[in-house]
């Protein structure tokens, strides 16, 4: 980055046991059985914490915060250099081959609903029942074919071409995960995109949980797309990305139409309106765009790339491993998977436990220990289905989530952390599993608005 734009340095220390320190790490938050504890987030899947990094760049910049593409003035062509220098260090984040687009979107799912809007008329899409809703929804105004969950990375592969091997000629997209929300365990993406291409169809990855664990190559992978959310990747919410192949976003109808997608507008011959759209990127980025964001997400992609994800690789799978020791030595826990106990991961681990409603027990993590997991459903409810079955957990008196008829209450627990990850907060959870399922809950809870709460004074939900 110029000097003209390096605005400050990011020189906060780093924790020997957390590869990169993530704001939140001191917070104090209340227990229900009295006191307070460090909150250990271990919800990384869902939204993991801004990096100190990240934070500090934004704070330095923001003084100088001015409209992108529309001013003179100076700040004016400072965030604008910084925003399209946002974009190149993203490109670059993503091995982006010639030509490639980078478009700034609001989330993975505004990304793929963006694909969405400018596919062919008449393509065909196929996605596994596997895929996050982010990327199991937004194609259904299209023709599409909906694949059986894999139980091993060949099986998908396998699946996949027999589904393309029958397809009718014409345009033709897949959608896949990189790493599942649920399972964690990383899918054969390159495999995927080379049975795609075999068929003449392309692929579109959805790397909202691949990208913060993994490096991520549009050109190694060789996927046409890659979607992603800054709020995964260590960056605050708001932004996201859709990145690779042009030709089917210049040629589609912008995604919004507005002021910054337009390169000129005439009043027509018919007194309406005549409209002559950029090609560019800017094309389906109309409005003002979120700088701060888009520069947010640049800098989260510099920080993960300066630590080397070798390095962050190896400190996560020794957390994984012993978070799964710690949880197999505990038997009423069942650890869910597709594709066995040999497949790779990242840091996302799902489980159910016997004789408890996961929405109670993740309730009692909080309230007792001061440590944040998900429950539910994960907004991938065919998976879990497919995982679970109709036996789903022990229906509880406390937030078991509403079933469909003839379906008892299905609901997991995802623990999820990341480079920003200290050491105690897996070895906590462990230890308070053990003890939960050993001792059970200390505290009283009850249901309110759907969700298990503590009924604890003072304790956040009671």
């Amino acid at each position: 980055m110029p000097s003209a734009i390096a605005f400050a340095p990011s020189c906060t220390p780093t924790r020997s046991d957390a590869p990169l320190p993530v704001l939140g790490r001191d917070v104090q938050v209340p227990l229900g059985t009295g006191g307070e504890a460090p909150y250990a987030a271990l919800d990384y899947a869902a939204s993991a914490p801004a990096l100190q990094r990240v934070w500090d760049d934004v704070a330095a910049y923001a003084p100088y915060y001015g409209s992108v593409h529309r001013g003179a003035g100076h700040l004016s062509q400072l965030s604008t250099e910084l925003f399209e220098q946002s974009r190149q260090a993203v490109a670059e984040f993503l091995g982006c081959r010639e030509g490639d687009q980078v478009v700034f979107t609001r989330a993975t799912t505004d990304s793929l609903n963006l694909l969405a809007a400018a596919l062919p008329q008449g393509t065909r899409v196929f996605v596994f029942e596997t895929e996050h809703h982010a990327s199991l929804l937004p194609w259904r105004t299209h023709d599409v074919t909906y694949l059986d969950a894999p139980r091993s990375p060949e099986q998908a592969v396998a699946t996949l071409e027999s589904a393309l091997h029958g397809a009718p000629v014409g345009p033709k997209l897949v959608c896949v995960t990189g790493a599942s929300n649920v399972t964690g365990e990383v899918w054969p993406v390159r495999e995927l995109a080379r049975a795609a291409h075999r068929h003449g169809a392309r692929l579109v990855l959805d790397a909202a949980q691949l990208a913060p664990h993994r490096p991520v190559s549009l050109t190694e992978l060789e996927a046409d797309w890659v979607a992603f959310s800054g709020h995964k990747l260590y960056a605050p919410f708001g932004a996201g990305v859709l990145a690779g192949r042009a030709d089917w976003l210049r040629a589609a109808e912008p995604y919004l139409a507005g002021g910054g997608a337009s390169r000129r507008v005439t009043r027509g011959a018919d007194g309406g309106v005549d409209v002559e759209w950029h090609t560019t990127a800017a094309r389906h980025e109309a409005g003002s765009p979120n700088v701060i964001g888009a520069y947010a997400i640049a800098s989260a992609c510099r920080a993960l790339t300066e630590a080397g994800f070798d390095r962050l690789v190896a400190r996560e799978e020794e957390l994984l491993a012993r978070l799964r020791t710690g949880l197999a030595d505990v038997p009423e826990v069942q650890i869910l998977s597709l594709f066995g106990e040999d497949a790779d991961r990242v840091g996302v681990v799902s489980f159910v436990v016997d004789g408890w409603n996961s929405s109670h027990f993740a309730a009692a993590l909080s309230a007792e220990y001061g440590i944040g997991v998900r429950d539910g459903l994960f907004c991938a409810h065919p998976l879990l289905r497919a995982l679970l079955g109709r036996q789903g957990d022990t229906p509880g008196e406390c937030g078991a989530p509403e079933a469909a008829p003839g379906e008892r209450s299905l609901n997991a627990i995802r623990v999820s952390f990341g480079a920003g990850t200290p050491d105690e907060h897996v070895d906590r959870f462990v230890a308070a599993v053990r003890e939960l399922v050993r001792d059970g809950a200390r505290l009283n809870y009850r249901t309110e608005d759907g969700r298990c709460v503590s009924e604890a004074p003072g304790h956040a939900g009671s």
